[in-house]
């Protein structure tokens, strides 16, 4: 009896590996193939599909490569940033089926098709997951979000993004810029003393430092200095997750208790209590301005706007630690500390490094054509005066920066590509697109295609957006540095109002060149960025070469 019994539950343990077996097969091989055969009878291929690890391989190949020296000073920086696409566009056309493990992407270029799925049918495409370490970054906030629970929560922060609250910022923002440009001035003056001396500057680190304090103030207004040393712990916790981003081929080594994830951990532990303090004293102050900072008394900040959606209707939780599980109420419920916390996390986080990003791919592209930088400092100088911190109506008559900026995000968009997972069968353009499948629009490849910019879609010509945005190539989905629909970045304002400031004072200032050991070399981790910093030489402006008057007409 007792054999037989144990026959039987070897039978059903080898029935359970079978079954299990076969599952894994149908998720890594079968299905995958039946993929590609649905896709090429429609006329799409790629690079053929290996078991488990897909393209991975080769894409992991080109992207090194392409990375491993600079480039010379050419804005044709897709070759380099996007490897993998220009190789495989040239041999399977420009919508292609590549392989980011068992999972199946689509790259998407055509402007009417981008436009299908972010506008026309959006209500068929969802945002796709992030990568773990990614999203211990990201928090889980808007960037995140799906559905109703991302609706609720938009529709909170919103009125922190518009233009007119971000406007009474400008004050705090150019109070910001200035100290850092005294501190330049200081640097300058300690070279030599009889003015005009040079100074060399790495701007990339001095901008993360600005956009700090800007990105700071907009999040949590009056609490600033308590909100200001909770982010410095995420910024060293970025520094871990930047680390460990660079091995994420190694399965689950997030989870391995090196010294620098142990460290990350911590971080993650200590980012949350402290934010969960600042909330609750928040809540407790929330009716005291005696001590509120000189600039924030009108300014609507994020903090502030959902501690209020919660207390509106009671509904902010009693607590004073998180759940490990992060566990979240349903969908447009309760705004929770742990809602806050996140949402603080997500949008210093994407704010920080795309308004930074910005600021120095500006300050690298007038330093390269100083023709334009001579145009935007005597706009400057005409519209705002050699000195005078630009105030809100002169910085909206700064057209000639306005196109330097759009032109700046054209070339160099912070984010290279985004992707959208398709959440039922739907067709696109006539292509059949199975349910799952994930839409690769590569943002920079459309932003860098000849027929869609012009001939000359390779250099840095502002004047192509002096009609507006729309008006600059031969389809107004060609623009696209913040997205498309109802999930373009919400922070679009604040990146280019802090941009344009920051700037036009510079330009006030200094002229401005490449250092030379400036190399030139765009790559991505996370965003955009310059892979050996941004060494720029400054000159202090002589009185006589800002002597331009203001325009009072202007």
């Amino acid at each position: 009896m007792k054999e037989v019994l144990d026959w039987c539950w070897l039978l059903v343990l080898s029935l359970l590996l079978l079954i299990l077996l076969l599952k894994v097969m149908c998720l890594l091989w079968w299905r995958p193939r039946r993929i590609e055969e649905h896709f090429a009878k429609q006329g799409i291929k790629g690079p053929p599909y290996r078991f488990f690890i897909g393209n991975i391989k080769e894409l992991m190949g080109m992207m090194l490569k392409a990375s491993s020296h600079p480039m010379p000073l050419s804005h044709n920086i897709v070759p380099r940033v996007l490897s993998f696409y220009h190789h495989w566009k040239k041999i399977y056309g420009a919508t292609f089926l590549v392989w980011f493990g068992p999972t199946a992407r689509v790259t998407v270029s055509d402007p009417e098709l981008i436009r299908e799925i972010f506008s026309f049918k959006s209500e068929f495409y969802e945002k796709n997951e992030s990568h773990p370490l990614m999203r211990q970054l990201e928090g889980d906030g808007l960037l995140t979000l799906k559905g109703a629970k991302w609706a609720h929560h938009r529709k909170i922060i919103q009125p922190t993004f518009f233009m007119d609250n971000l406007k009474m910022l400008i004050p705090v923002m150019g109070k910001k810029v200035e100290e850092m440009m005294d501190k330049w001035s200081a640097m300058s003056d300690a070279t030599g003393g009889g003015g005009g001396e040079e100074v060399e500057i790495e701007v990339s680190e001095w901008f993360q430092t600005l956009t700090e304090d800007v990105i700071t103030c907009t999040a949590f207004g009056s609490s600033y200095e308590e909100g200001k040393a909770v982010f410095r712990l995420q910024a060293k916790q970025m520094v871990y997750v930047a680390e460990a981003f660079e091995k994420i081929f190694i399965p689950g080594y997030r989870f391995i208790p090196t010294k620098k994830n142990r460290n990350s951990w911590i971080l993650e532990r200590e980012i949350k209590k402290s934010l969960v303090k600042l909330i609750e004293r928040r809540r407790e102050n929330s009716g005291d301005e005696s001590e509120t900072p000189e600039g924030f008394q009108s300014h609507k900040d994020l903090l502030g706007l959902m501690i209020k959606a919660g207390a509106d209707g009671d509904k902010v939780q009693q607590r004073s630690s998180l759940p490990e599980n992060g566990s979240s109420p349903a969908a447009g419920s309760a705004i929770t500390v742990r809602d806050i916390v996140e949402e603080c996390k997500s949008f210093f986080f994407a704010g920080k490094q795309t308004t930074s990003n910005l600021l120095t791919w500006i300050t690298v592209l007038l330093a390269m054509h100083p023709e334009w930088q001579r145009k935007a400092r005597d706009e400057v100088l005409r519209v705002c005066g050699s000195r005078d911190s630009p105030s809100k109506d002169a910085i909206h008559k700064l057209k000639t920066l306005s196109m330097i900026v759009n032109e700046t995000l054209r070339l160099y968009p912070p984010a290279i590509a985004t992707i959208r997972r398709a959440k039922a069968d739907v067709e696109l353009g006539g292509y059949k697109i199975p349910r799952g499948t994930e839409l690769l629009v590569p943002i920079l490849a459309v932003h860098h295609d000849q027929s869609l910019w012009g001939h000359d879609v390779n250099e840095f010509n502002p004047a192509r957006f002096s009609e507006g945005v729309t008006q600059a190539a031969n389809h107004p989905m060609a623009f696209i540095p913040f997205g498309l629909g109802a999930r373009t970045c919400i922070g679009q304002n604040l990146a280019t109002l802090q941009a344009k400031l920051a700037i036009a004072v510079i330009l006030q200032r200094f002229s401005f060149r490449l250092a030379p050991t400036y190399q030139h070399a765009p790559t991505v981790l996370m965003l955009l960025h310059p892979q050996y910093g941004a060494p720029i030489i400054f000159r202090h402006l002589l009185a006589s070469e800002t002597s331009i008057s203001r325009d009072q007409g202007s």
